[in-house]
């Protein structure tokens, strides 16, 4: 009975503590609520894109595997300096404590990046892109999405209109631009 008891409480404890252990989706959400981040949000099927006339059958295909997107960015200011090198670190941890795999890494003079993902390497559920960008700041983008295979993914990008009629792309790219500034 002492055992069972025993037992019981260490099963207890484990999931309390399993309940706070950080994930990419809650840093993600407690971005949005912090105004100093730039956060967006969206289905992959509000994207201006459409494929070109003679995109292939595996193109279209790689396109329709996309769901979403989320994007969570840091601009690194005089007054978010050492919060940008702590989010770094809070991104860093949850990367490396969860079940994400290294897919490429990205490093020159202006920052480094890494693409990781989750799943098989030909049926990936989710693709997630870090990026630290001296000067400009830290973040975290999310691709999900279902089966989606990265070679086809690749391809696909060289067979997509992009479909600004609506200058919804150039809306975006100022929003972000006035909120990181220009990359140095």
């Amino acid at each position: 009975m002492k055992r069972f008891i025993i037992f019981t409480i260490s099963m207890v404890m484990l999931t309390l503590i399993s309940c706070n252990k950080p994930s990419l989706q809650k840093y993600i959400v407690d971005s949005q609520n912090d105004s100093k981040f730039v956060t967006v949000d969206f289905s992959a099927s509000i994207l201006p894109i459409s494929m070109k006339e003679n995109a292939s059958e595996e193109d279209k295909k790689a396109f329709e595997s996309i769901r979403k997107v989320n994007i969570a960015f840091l601009p690194e200011n005089k007054s978010t300096k050492e919060e940008v090198k702590a989010e770094e670190q809070k991104i860093k941890t949850i990367l490396k404590d969860s079940e994400y795999k290294t897919l490429m890494k990205f490093n020159d003079k202006k920052g480094k990046a890494t693409l990781y993902y989750s799943g098989d390497l030909e049926a990936i559920n989710e693709i997630v892109g870090f990026v630290n960008i001296k000067g400009a700041g830290v973040g975290v983008g999310r691709l999900l999405g279902e089966n989606m295979n990265p070679n086809a993914l690749m391809k696909m990008m060289r067979s997509v209109n992009v479909n600004d009629d609506e200058g919804k792309l150039q809306q975006f790219k100022d929003i972000i631009g006035n909120k990181i500034g220009p990359i140095k």
